[in-house]
């Protein structure tokens, strides 16, 4: 496997992440497309970018795609078709994965949400098929049995998972261990994040409350902490990856903590602490 890094997480103008995950010995960066590069570049920008990442060492694990749920829920055709421009860009940068949240897959597969993303879900992953690349839903906001039904339902090979252990531990309240092998066949791309949940809640209250007719929840029901401290049991999850073949990225993300870089370096020693390189560049 291999570790890369957000380049989000270190909150830094776009060539400083570049450099300091490289000076962290990171294999790779994501970057957030309207964040690291506009969503309208043009291929030649898109070419500079990935020629300055790639002279630094590094390459792009995947480029997040996230516009919210907004888009699946009421069919956005404009963003939609954003979508479908990043994940062209991404194949100019050298990515095959472009990674995004979905909002909520409803258990109730009869209910109009069901329908919509569903919908919008199928004519993304045919279009990343399209193209060789994949459309990779982010775990979390449901449990992975539910999300691989959903995900089997579209019937496309170019829907595929980027698997975020701490989503499940914090939201879903699942096993992201077994959800490595539930979730086996659709896995491109992984994050490498730990949590808790602090207090049970419904889920859709926290992603999409506008869309099941409820009341909001704050984000104090769960809590980001450092790799090692929160729920994911790493040893067994690092274990069932290496298990089902996966030797893609883990790609750290931090979103909180006063000490972003610290964090980082600290997690890609923790990683490297379980062998997950076997070899070194």
């Amino acid at each position: 496997m291999k570790i890369g890094v957000i380049s989000e997480s270190f909150r830094k103008p776009f060539p400083e992440t570049v450099r300091a995950a490289r000076a962290l010995g990171a294999d790779g960066i994501q970057a957030y497309a309207g964040k690291a590069f506009p969503f309208e570049a043009s291929g030649k920008e898109l070419s500079e970018i990935r020629k300055f990442v790639e002279g630094e060492g590094l390459c792009f694990s995947a480029i997040c795609g996230d516009f919210g749920c907004a888009m699946y829920y009421e069919r956005d055709r404009v963003m939609i078709d954003r979508e479908k421009r990043i994940l062209e860009a991404a194949k100019e940068l050298g990515t095959d994965i472009v990674t995004t949240h979905i909002g909520v897959v409803p258990e109730n597969k009869d209910c109009v949400q069901y329908e919509s993303m569903h919908e919008v879900c199928r004519e993304l992953a045919d279009f990343a098929k399209s193209l060789g690349g994949h459309f990779a839903v982010e775990t979390g906001p449901e449990k992975a049995a539910v999300l691989k039904s959903f995900l089997d339902g579209l019937g496309s090979d170019g829907v595929a998972v980027n698997l975020d252990p701490a989503n499940l531990v914090m939201c879903a309240g699942d096993d992201p261990v077994q959800a490595v092998y539930t979730l086996r066949g659709y896995i491109v791309h992984t994050h490498a994040k730990d949590g808790v949940q602090l207090k049970n809640f419904d889920t859709r209250a926290l992603y999409a409350p506008q869309y099941f007719g409820l009341t909001p929840c704050g984000w104090d029901v769960i809590r980001e902490v450092p790799l090692g401290q929160g729920g994911v049991d790493w040893k067994s999850y690092l274990a069932a990856l290496e298990e089902i073949g996966y030797g893609g990225y883990l790609t750290i993300e931090r979103e909180c903590g006063e000490d972003p870089a610290k964090d980082i370096g600290d997690a890609v020693r923790f990683l490297d602490s379980y062998g997950v390189r076997k070899e070194r560049r």
